[in-house]
């Protein structure tokens, strides 16, 4: 039976109170988690705010980059032992994790210690009112100790995304984890340690939100600033812990995103974009695409072509050859989804694909496994097209006009992300510049330069990530004025 163990202070820490680590795929119990309570998340910030204190604050930003460079390359060097450890919670396919989740967790790493190297401050000369003259000028200070609380879906990518820029600052961190995958959080803390990352800087506490180590975490007064990933609703209770003692918050946060599919497409490179943004990780994708609004001279074409490619995606456990569509992440999130399965059936809906469960064989049979889901013929006020879902669904209707694709794309409290299928620039143009989102894809769906900005507009999130972005929400700028 595996332990998942707390990192604090670079020691692997052990509590009498555990939960399971069940596996989506076939819900058997990878191991024990142990459960951080009041004094192990005290333990971690206080030993976080001693790393800032001691060698950590000290070293240089070159030092510092080279630490994080041996991160990088400590992950990869171990990048199966990764794998294997994102697969067996996440239960995801072996294509994507291989692909994308482990390769940029390392990553990250290497972009934002580069990043920390070049990132300019601003500098001016005045003269002063008695004639003399100034100097002015920005120097970046670490934010301080800094709360990271992770989601489940892509549990490496999204939490290196955070933990990379905060230490190429010279802060400190502690990561919260989802209880639904403590895995390579975990295993981090081995790589910070072989790396000679000093005591404190890296800490991992595990537990749940309300009454354990979330909510610990988030009220701490010695946290000086919190990052978060997830649901809105939890980022409202965190936004109201993090009201005490005005600390800053960076969220990133749900989304009911569209994509609008124009008449004069590339139809089979809209149709395979849709497809990626409506399933790829069965859907359990922040960026991921759940209202569909297709010009109406194509629209029965695009719903019968993406009901063809739904269709053919090859549902199972992550170590099966061309496995397309894995399991969602719990038994609770299963049952999340199929009860919006079965509201959009009692609503009328016209069900094109999928709407139930998939027949597994053997173990899998207790897997999480859910079809992916085609409907049309909702009204917009259906709760299917309002709330979000996050499983592997859409919902697609037709438009006419270019006006009525951007009223339908914005009628939503939601405004993170959008994809535009067009060839027609200009078109693509004023849609950019008229969807009320943090980010928008124009012919493509999760393309991504990492120097850019990252973020949520509306109930979508607070702030931006990526590139010197990052740097806003993990530095302080200091004012520097010399009287000459």
């Amino acid at each position: 039976m595996k332990q998942f163990l707390n990192f604090i202070n670079g020691e692997f820490v052990a509590t009498s109170k555990t939960f399971e680590n069940r596996a989506p795929v076939d819900n058997s119990v990878i191991g024990l988690v142990h459960e951080a309570g009041q004094a192990e998340v005290d333990a971690a910030v206080k030993a976080a705010r001693a790393a800032l204190a001691g060698d950590w604050g000290q070293l240089s930003v070159v030092k510092r980059v080279d630490m994080l460079n041996a991160v990088a390359d400590e992950i990869s060097r171990r990048f199966d032992e990764f794998l294997e450890a994102e697969l067996a919670d996440t239960g995801k396919p072996h294509s994507l994790a291989s692909h994308i989740d482990i390769p940029r967790g390392a990553a990250n790493f290497k972009i934002f210690a580069d990043i920390i190297k070049n990132a300019p401050t601003e500098s001016f000369q005045m003269t002063t009112p008695d004639g003399g003259t100034a100097i002015s000028y920005g120097v970046r200070v670490p934010l301080g100790v800094v709360a990271v609380v992770c989601p489940w879906n892509l549990p490496l990518l999204l939490m290196t995304w955070k933990v990379g820029p905060a230490l190429a600052c010279g802060n400190a961190v502690i990561v919260k984890p989802s209880e639904e995958t403590p895995a390579t959080a975990t295993l981090l803390g081995e790589v910070m340690n072989t790396v000679g990352i000093p005591k404190g800087v890296y800490n991992v506490v595990h537990g749940f939100g309300p009454n354990s180590a979330g909510e610990f975490l988030t009220r701490h007064p010695d946290v000086d600033g919190i990052t978060f990933t997830g649901e809105t609703r939890t980022g409202e209770a965190i936004m109201a812990a993090a009201a005490k003692g005005v600390r800053p918050v960076s969220f990133e946060l749900g989304g009911k995103n569209a994509a609008v599919v124009f008449a004069d497409a590339d139809f089979e490179k809209a149709v395979a974009g849709v497809t990626r943004s409506a399933f790829e990780n069965c859907g359990q994708v922040c960026l991921g695409t759940e209202r569909v609004y297709v010009q109406r001279p194509i629209f029965e074409k695009f719903v019968n072509a993406l009901k063809e490619k739904a269709e053919v995606l090859k549902i199972g456990p992550s170590n099966e050859p061309g496995v397309g569509l894995g399991p969602l992440i719990s038994s609770e999130h299963k049952a999340k989804v199929l009860s919006y399965y079965a509201k959009a059936k009692a609503e009328g809906a016209n069900v094109v694909t999928g709407g139930g469960t998939p027949t597994m064989s053997g173990k899998y049979a207790e897997g999480h496994f859910v079809q992916p889901t085609i409907w049309t013929g909702l009204p917009e006020s259906s709760p299917i097209i309002r709330e979000e879902i996050f499983g592997p669904c859409c919902h697609i209707a037709p438009f006419d006009t270019e006006e009525e694709a951007v009223r339908l794309a914005n009628d939503t409290p939601y405004g993170l992300a959008t994809s535009i299928w067009t060839s027609d620039l200009s078109t693509a143009t004023r849609m950019a510049n008229s969807v009320h989102v943090g980010l928008c894809w124009i012919n493509s769906w999760f393309l991504r330069d990492l120097r850019t900005p990252f973020g949520g507009s509306k109930a979508s999130g607070i702030g931006r990530e990526g590139g010197v972005h990052s740097l806003e929400f993990y530095t302080d700028l200091r004012n520097v004025m010399i009287k000459i």
